[in-house]
């Protein structure tokens, strides 16, 4: 662990694993914030680098800072020195090709993201705006010192965006589709509120898959068990070598998912002739209380799947429909289907802005992407304008659910 001085009396620790940080310590902080997600928990991160996952093997080195004041730990972020740009989702390919062009070196960079989670959500853990406010700069400050070509905070919640623009970090957005539950009392009652043909091209979808021979069953935490656990991997594992790539996260990494914490998943799995042929896991967040005494979470997020046979519409079905199912049954608010797609719309999933933030150290090449991002910026916002002029939804009266 290296200690560097941000302020009187303030210190930025950089650590080179999780373990070195008290978990009840972080998972405390990480409560406060006002868009925590299962992601950021001292025990996800953890599995990410005692499995292999996200190690220097890997190209990603942790350098886990904390924000101390004293004794008092006020401020936390999960950081990353990489040297390629893999794993990421807010792709900056472009930019290091352009420093080799020019003879300088892109890489190793630092980047304060959860490792191949584009998932938005609170990056700076902080106890307060001046503690955000000090972790940027104290970030800052090292990669200054360590001689990196640039910071990134990728997918980062509103306060960790506000905290970076005030330091004159640049903003870069994207685009993801999201769910919002409007208070559907059922999946039909939700196929009413969109279009006609949105509505009969999802039945139709759904029809195929049930009249191929394939039911699905679904399961979470503690019920989702070991048999489960591998058969899901070996889809999960077979998708990424039919892409060419070898998977991301190793089977370890799941154990240990499921020993620390199996409340945050939910694992759908597709079965034809009593043999299961596909799955789709889905993250949740922590439940919170609802009416008459129940509990569920707030959140969904879609994250993998996998089939071991083709069906048509499967993947639809497995990764769309059986979740939003779920989610209206179990009053879950909101669905997020992850990074890209804009075929995502088609089922009711809506354009939303993310935005990361971006330092470079070199001044000539922080103002030419300066400028780049101006441009990007205007192309983002027509696409999103271009998008909602698309909406799936009906602008008039609920139609019959039986239509």
């Amino acid at each position: 662990m290296k200690k560097h001085p941000v302020a009187d009396e303030t210190i930025l620790r950089i650590h080179q694993a999780p373990a070195e940080i008290d978990a009840a310590a972080w998972n405390a902080l990480l409560a406060q914030q006002a868009a925590p997600s299962p992601f950021m928990r001292h025990e996800y991160l953890d599995a990410l680098h005692e499995s292999g996952s996200a190690t220097p093997a890997s190209g990603w080195t942790a350098s886990i800072a904390t924000l101390w004041q004293g004794e008092q730990l006020t401020g936390a972020c999960p950081l990353y020195v990489k040297d390629h740009s893999y794993g990421e989702y807010v792709f900056d390919w472009a930019w290091a090709n352009a420093y080799e062009q020019h003879g300088l070196a892109y890489y190793p960079k630092a980047v304060a993201a959860v490792p191949f989670t584009p998932v938005p959500g609170t990056r700076l853990l902080a106890r307060d705006a001046a503690s955000r406010a000090l972790l940027v700069q104290g970030l800052v400050q090292w990669c200054k010192q360590t001689g990196l070509s640039s910071l990134h905070l990728l997918f980062g919640a509103d306060e960790d965006i506000s905290a970076c623009a005030d330091a004159g970090l640049m903003l870069r957005h994207t685009v993801q589709f999201h769910w919002t539950n409007a208070g559907y009392v059922s999946f039909d009652a939700f196929l009413a509120s969109l279009a006609h043909d949105k509505r009969k091209k999802i039945r139709q979808e759904r029809r195929k898959v049930a009249e191929a021979g394939v039911t699905f069953r679904w399961a979470r935490g503690a019920d989702i068990g070991v048999d489960d656990w591998d058969f899901f991997y070996r889809c999960y594992a077979r998708t990424y070598r039919e892409h060419g790539n070898p998977p991301y996260l190793k089977r370890d990494f799941f154990h240990r998912m499921a020993d620390t914490m199996p409340e945050a998943w939910l694992l759908f799995v597709a079965e034809r002739n009593g043999h299961p042929i596909a799955t789709s896991l889905i993250a949740l967040s922590a439940d919170v209380p609802g009416a008459g005494g129940t509990s569920s979470p707030e959140v969904a997020y879609g994250r993998y799947w996998g089939a071991l046979e083709r069906v048509d519409c499967l993947h639809f079905e497995a990764c769309y429909y059986q979740p939003l199912q779920w989610c209206i049954e179990h009053g879950v608010q909101r669905f997020e289907g992850g990074a890209q797609g804009e075929h995502k719309m088609a089922r009711a999933l809506m354009p939303v802005k993310t935005t990361s933030a971006h330092w470079l150290a070199h001044p000539a090449f922080a103002d030419a992407i300066e400028r780049f991002l101006e441009r990007e910026g205007e192309g983002i916002a027509n696409y999103m304008e271009h998008l909602d002029e698309r909406s799936p939804f009906k602008t008039t009266t609920p139609a019959d659910p039986t239509r």
